[in-house]
């Protein structure tokens, strides 16, 4: 099956064309069907058989056809008690709101899904940010308060770190994939 032949957006169809992909691999052609039209997805298939690619186009084909949040609504201004119910009227530092959250368990799977996001995603507006350890942890906790992600990729612990911070939120997640789920059960 080609990838054309799918309801995907002009969008990413112009970033899969830019990664050089014509036709679907075996997961490709089994998953896509349904998650394109928003059905829930367990696979597993042996390493570079394109699960990344087919997780990355359903995630940004969703985002694409759903409204989702605007920018520059006016939560950096106003804060909210920590229950997360009324508003305390203080001023909060801007936190990120993604979209899209993808766990993965390895700093260099986060990288490479990261990697791949920005090439299928080329031709959208998205703002996709990758955090996990062993790199400049202020940096990345800045590249969350200075605007708003929309595809937020990292690893379990840098995550948690991040949103006990309150550097981002999850009330506006739309799409949550868990990249080798079975090697984050076993690691605890």
């Amino acid at each position: 099956m080609e990838f054309a032949q799918l309801p995907i957006p002009e969008e990413i169809l112009a970033g899969i064309r830019g990664a050089g992909f014509v036709e679907c691999t075996a997961i490709q052609s089994l998953t896509l069907p349904l998650t394109l039209k928003g059905k829930d997805v367990a696979g597993q298939a042996q390493t570079g058989t394109g699960k990344t690619a087919a997780f990355l186009i359903a995630v940004f084909s969703r985002m694409l056809g759903s409204s989702g949040c605007t920018r520059g609504e006016p939560d950096a201004a106003v804060g909210h008690d920590d229950e997360g119910g009324g508003v305390t009227g203080h001023w909060q530092p801007p936190v990120s709101h993604p979209r899209a959250l993808i766990i993965a368990p390895t700093r260099e799977l986060v990288v490479q899904i990261e990697r791949d996001a920005r090439l299928l995603g080329h031709h959208t507006r998205f703002k996709i940010a990758a955090v996990y350890g062993g790199v400049d942890y202020e940096k990345q906790k800045q590249q969350l308060v200075d605007g708003d992600v929309d595809v937020l990729i990292g690893t379990p612990g840098r995550l948690i770190d991040f949103y006990k911070q309150k550097t981002y939120r999850v009330d506006r997640v739309e799409v949550l994939v868990i990249d080798e789920a079975d090697r984050m059960f076993d690691m605890g």
